[in-house]
């Protein structure tokens, strides 16, 4: 098979070598060089997502107290709005998910408190989209893999899990990734 019609004639910058990278940058975050952005993570990740589903309750658990209140107050006609409860709670987490990831920490009240951040494999922070798919893929995994999906994070050296690897993103303590800008001078 012939390479003709390619627009590579061999006679570029590379010195001749046909290479196609796809301008794709390399991983932002190696383990093996900087391992204490990965130490603890998978521990720290149970925690944090532990914060975040009290996070995620009590809003959900104030609204359900409402609506008894209200269906009592206009005498049962409020209780019908008890079948918006469930698709208001998977509105409400996926929301929370993409907001508080695509914000300016890229990471949930609860990775926050246990100092973790989500990145893009290439290092750039998260966004909103990325934030509610991260959630989606969470839950829909867990629901299906149950344990199986912390699994993963054991047997990779960035602890990343089955959704992380599918999107590609990775958790990161940010309080050691500050530590590692260097200083600006004074002089």
């Amino acid at each position: 098979m012939s390479n003709s019609g390619s627009g590579n004639t061999g006679s570029g910058a590379s010195g001749g070598a046909w290479r196609n990278d796809g301008g794709v940058p390399p991983h932002a975050f190696d383990p093996d060089l900087q391992p204490e952005l990965f130490r603890g993570l998978l521990t720290r990740r149970v925690f944090a997502f532990l914060i975040d589903l009290v996070v995620l309750s009590v809003p959900v658990i104030l609204g359900y107290i409402f609506i008894f209140v209200f269906g009592i107050v206009t005498l049962g006609l409020g209780f019908m709005l008890f079948w918006l409860a469930w698709p208001a709670t998977i509105v409400w987490a996926i929301v929370y998910y993409g907001a508080s990831i695509g914000g300016p920490h890229s990471a949930t009240m609860g990775m926050r408190v246990m100092d973790l951040e989500l990145r893009t494999w290439y290092g750039a922070s998260g966004y909103f989209v990325l934030g509610a798919t991260h959630a989606v893929l969470f839950w829909v995994s867990i629901s299906f893999l149950s344990p199986l999906v912390l699994l993963v994070g054991l047997f990779n050296s960035r602890r990343r899990l089955l959704h992380d690897v599918i999107l590609g993103t990775v958790i990161i303590n940010s309080s050691v990734r500050t530590q590692v800008t260097p200083a600006a001078r004074s002089w």
